[in-house]
C-alpha cells in the first residue's frame, strides 16, 4: 500500500461513537471481544467529563476515520517527570501499511515532547510480530526485563476491602 496523506485530530466529545467502534474493532484484532464493556455513556464522562481520565487522537484520510489513539500520562520516579502512556493504537485493516499508525505515533511523540515527557512508551501483545516489527523499526526498545501485573474484578475488590492495619 502506499503511503497515504492523513490529519490527525484531538477527539472531542461528538467522536466517543467513533472511539467506541475502534475500541471494539481493536478488540476483535485482539480476539478480546468479550471482554468489552465499554459504553458511549462511560466513555463520554472517562474521556471528556469533570476528570478526564486520558485523551483520544483520531486519524481520518479524507472524511473517513482511519485509526486512532488513546493516550493518557503517567509518571517516572526515577525520572522525576511525567511519561506519555500509549494505552491503544488501532488501525483499520484497509489502511495498515500507508503510515496511519506512523502518523499517530508521530502526533504522540510531538504531544510527549511539547509537554515535557521524559518517556513515551506502550505494551503490544507478545504474539503480534507485525506490530513489534514496526515499533522496533521505529527505534523502540523491549522492556522484557519488567512483567506486566494486573488486578481486575474480584481480586481489586478484596485488595481495596483488606483491611488497612495488617502487617504484610
Amino acid at each position: 500500500m502506499t503511503h497515504i496523506d492523513c490529519r490527525i485530530e484531538r477527539a472531542t466529545e461528538r467522536d466517543v461513537p467513533v472511539i467506541l467502534a475502534m475500541i471494539r474493532a481493536l478488540a476483535d484484532y485482539e480476539r478480546m471481544s468479550d471482554q468489552v464493556t465499554a459504553t458511549e455513556a462511560g466513555l463520554r464522562e472517562a474521556l471528556f467529563g469533570a476528570r478526564p481520565g486520558a485523551e483520544v487522537l483520531i486519524a481520518y484520510v479524507g472524511d473517513r476515520p482511519a485509526g486512532f489513539a488513546l493516550f493518557f500520562h503517567n509518571f517516572s520516579t526515577f525520572l522525576g517527570q511525567r511519561g506519555l502512556y500509549l494505552e491503544d493504537l488501532f488501525v483499520v485493516p484497509e489502511r495498515r501499511g500507508g503510515g496511519v499508525g506512523r502518523s499517530l505515533l508521530e502526533a504522540l511523540a510531538r504531544i510527549a515532547v511539547e509537554r515535557g515527557c521524559g518517556r513515551f512508551e506502550w505494551a503490544v501483545l507478545d504474539w503480534n510480530e507485525p506490530a513489534i516489527g514496526f515499533y522496533t523499526r521505529l527505534g523502540a526498545r523491549s522492556m522484557d526485563e519488567w512483567t506486566v501485573f494486573r488486578l481486575t474484578g474480584d481480586g481489586l475488590r478484596r485488595l481495596a476491602a483488606a483491611p488497612a492495619d495488617r502487617d504484610n
